[in-house]
């Protein structure tokens, strides 16, 4: 019997203008846990991209079970008894859950000459897999009905369902819940007493400390090397992970928030399930963090002040004057931007350039004669941008997807600037980052505020509200059931209790 389950030689792979990964190796010893770790942009995702099929490898050999195989696409990859749950998700929203986990290889019965979909086995199999991954979701619903967490639970059943020898697990806990977690760490000790090999990819570093049995660490395309979970302290793995220690995780804030620039009176959702009855107020130079368990409708209430959302009464006040935003466009105008929390959803147009994603939020200000693009003044925003903000990317015409989670998050933000807005929302601005791009976002969020920026930033990550936030408010099912102003009083006790009133 081969030492490992699956080993990765020499891997290299480029991109036009990048070199994504430069002589990695990873070797996966079965029935364990592999953590993968390293900074935005590091290639831990191209890396397993490459494993399952999706990027063709410039150089690298695969072995499985101590076998050469060469993978060509995700079908191969899938023959091999390799699966992998994808950190954005793809789903087919207007189709049920039972035919998106059997995509592709749908049970099927014999009609005369004609093959046609079993539903029946399909609906009875998905349920048995829903049960496995302890989720009691109907196999007849629609995908897009779901939330995100759910969506992504369908897609770690899709894994189990083809009982594969390796599962490749990338930030598969970026949109679920405590619950689902646990629920995810229950499936996977299951998969490592099968003697299944799991590569685990996460920047929570409770998670990889409590469910990683090895780590291996990249940087910038390169491999750092393979240690013993147990033998590395989170300080070493950012170490490793960054090239330097990493100290004061939060920037000291040097901002006293000023002046009221965003007063919400007693806001309700057209839907009554929603947000109902919300009043806060919003500081100058303030960073007023948002908490609440999931459903708590924090993003929905940010969505409604940004127009998304149907408003049915309340008031919305912008530096003491009344506003009505029912679009989008009324919100820039009241100086408002917002930053989605699904970055790949909703956020980047990833099919356009760095330089477009930029600009798109400033082009009617850059217009000659009414029509024609003033391109000299646009890049000079551009290119000020992507100095200001870090942004690693060979220059402004590379298509944003092909940059890294962090990076994307930074074009985001340069977006935003670029329209120079007084109030910015800011939905989940970490999630799916590691450590080093987070304190690059955590120092940007202190410089605009210091600006006089007032930002508002929802959290679910509890160390990050509390370390970040002058004030915290707190949801609950789509009310405001606590604010903490003072500092003794921001604690985590103090946040799960108010969380918790229903």
């Amino acid at each position: 019997m081969a030492e490992y389950k699956l080993e990765l030689k020499g891997v290299c792979k480029s991109f036009p203008g990048v070199k994504a990964l430069d002589d990695v190796q990873l070797s996966l010893r079965p029935g364990t846990v592999h953590a993968l770790m390293g900074e935005n942009g590091a290639g831990k995702s191209t890396l397993m991209k490459c494993l399952f099929g999706i990027y063709k490898m410039d150089r690298g050999e695969i072995f499985l079970d101590g076998k050469k195989i060469e993978v060509n696409n995700p079908d191969e990859a899938m023959k091999y008894g390799i699966a992998m749950v994808h950190q954005e998700l793809q789903p087919i929203p207007a189709r049920s859950v039972a035919e998106n986990l059997y995509l592709g290889r749908f049970p099927t019965k014999n009609y005369g000459p004609l093959k046609l979909i079993d539903h029946k086995t399909m609906y009875a199999e998905t349920e048995r897999w829903m049960k496995e991954v302890k989720m009691d979701i109907d196999p007849r619903a629609l995908l897009g009905d779901l939330s995100v967490g759910q969506m992504q639970s369908v897609e770690i059943a899709k894994a189990v369902s083809m009982q594969a020898r390796v599962v490749i697990f990338d930030e598969p806990t970026s949109s679920l819940s405590d619950n689902e977690v646990e629920a995810l760490f229950r499936i996977m000790n299951d998969l490592r007493d099968k003697g299944v090999a799991m590569v685990y990819i996460s920047h929570k570093m409770d998670e990889i400390k409590r469910i990683a049995d090895d780590i291996t660490i990249m940087r910038d395309g390169t491999y750092v090397g393979t240690w013993p979970a147990a033998e590395l302290t989170t300080d070493q793995i950012i170490e490793k992970m960054v090239g330097r220690e990493l100290t004061n995780v939060y920037p000291k804030k040097q901002s006293e928030p000023g002046e009221v620039v965003l007063e919400v009176k007693n806001l309700c959702s057209i839907h009554e399930k929603s947000f109902q009855n919300i009043s806060f107020k919003l500081r100058k130079g303030e960073i007023l963090g948002f908490g609440g368990l999931v459903g708590a409708q924090r993003t929905e209430l940010m969505e409604g002040i940004f127009g998304i959302r149907g408003i049915d009464s309340g008031e919305i006040f912008v530096h003491g004057k009344p506003v009505k935003i029912k679009h989008p466009i009324d919100a820039m105008n009241a100086g408002i931007g917002l930053i989605t929390e699904d970055r790949r959803g909703n956020g980047i147009f990833g099919c356009l350039s760095v330089k477009d994603n930029v600009g798109v939020s400033v082009y009617n200000k850059f217009l000659k004669a009414g029509f024609i693009l003033d391109h000299k003044s646009i890049n000079g925003i551009v290119d000020e941008s992507i100095e200001k903000l870090s942004i690693k990317t060979p220059n402004m015409k590379v298509h944003i997807a092909n940059l890294s989670g962090g990076n994307q998050q930074k074009v985001i933000v340069s977006r935003w600037l670029a329209n120079n807005p007084d109030i910015l929302i800011m939905d989940e601005p970490t999630r799916g980052i590691d450590a080093g791009a987070k304190h690059e976002i955590y120092e940007i969020m202190c410089d605009l505020a210091k600006q006089g920026k007032a930002i508002i930033m929802i959290s679910s990550e509890m160390s990050e509200l509390l370390g970040m936030a002058d004030r915290v408010c707190v949801m609950c099912n789509g009310k405001l059931t606590g604010e903490i102003d003072k500092p003794e009083e921001m604690t985590q006790a103090n946040v799960m209790n108010f969380a918790t009133r229903f």
